[in-house]
């Protein structure tokens, strides 16, 4: 049995309550696109992510959206680049241009990461 301890404040005793820290992948960073659908969640769907933060299944949940955010922007980058190759040259000849093409490839590839993994 858990022995529940209190502490006063002012004529009430309240339980000293405390939650443990999730331990899953403590050694793995959370990038961009965990942050972004933690941020997602605080701000649109409270109770969810209420709910996985007591049962202790948010940072999971953060981890596994970043990880796959992460492979889906790299497998659509690469469609994208098989469909409409760019020319390699054109970095050593025309760095803006191949520069402003591939940032282009980038911002479709979050488009759908977005869509599909962080604000649905």
């Amino acid at each position: 049995m858990i022995e529940i301890t209190y502490h006063k404040e002012g004529d009430f005793f309240l339980p000293n309550l405390y939650l443990e820290k999730e331990d899953y992948e403590n050694d793995y960073i959370i990038g961009k696109y965990g942050h972004l659908r933690l941020e997602y969640l605080k701000n649109h769907k409270k109770a969810e992510y209420i709910i996985m933060f007591m049962n202790k299944t948010l940072r999971k949940h953060i981890v596994e959206t970043d990880k796959q955010a992460k492979q889906r922007s790299e497998i659509l980058m690469k469609q994208m680049l098989e469909k409409n190759p760019i020319d390699e040259n054109l970095k050593n000849t025309d760095p803006l241009k191949w520069t402003g093409l591939m940032n282009n490839y980038k911002h479709i590839a979050e488009e759908v990461i977005f869509r599909e993994l962080i604000y649905c």
